[in-house]
């Protein structure tokens, strides 16, 4: 009798296995900004509370809201991303801006926090907007390979 050997089976690396079981969550356009808005304004205040202000800490911690942002969106609602983005940076930097004397020394930190750093801003909006277009060519490409199924003509 003759056996057929059997392929040994792959093992998964613990790290796949860890991301497949994350949420994978589609966030319409609004639900996005939002949820760029308050992780970063909460990322914000701990920020402030730990580490003084530090603007380093978050701008490494607006990277990772970014990408996923931009990874959670709806396809419907892939151009919100990288528009909610920098709002969400912006939102974010209130607490660490560090302003003074009322609301108009608190607006000016604000601004002049935005055009120091405006790095970290920069890289997570270039972060947000390649992900959105890798997601965009993917569901094209994918739209493209479908069998189109021919529907019937009227006459008339």
């Amino acid at each position: 009798m003759y056996r057929v050997a059997a392929r040994p089976a792959r093992t998964v690396p613990p790290v796949v296995l860890a991301l497949r079981r994350l949420p994978k969550p589609r966030l319409t356009g609004l639900g996005g900004g939002l949820f760029g808005a308050a992780t970063m304004f909460t990322l914000g205040c701990l920020d402030w509370l730990l580490f003084g202000g530090s603007v380093v800490v978050y701008g490494l911690l607006f990277l990772p809201v970014s990408a996923l942002t931009a990874l959670w969106v709806r396809d419907a609602d892939l151009v919100t991303a990288p528009v909610s983005v920098p709002i969400a940076f912006a939102v974010g930097i209130v607490p660490i801006s560090g302003g003074t004397g009322g609301f108009g020394g608190q607006t000016m930190a604000v601004v002049t926090a935005l055009a120091v750093h405006a790095g970290w801003l920069y890289g997570g909006t270039l972060i947000a907007g390649l992900i959105t277009c890798v997601r965009k060519i993917r569901i094209m490409t994918r739209r493209q390979r479908r069998p189109r199924v021919a529907t019937p003509q009227r006459r008339g």
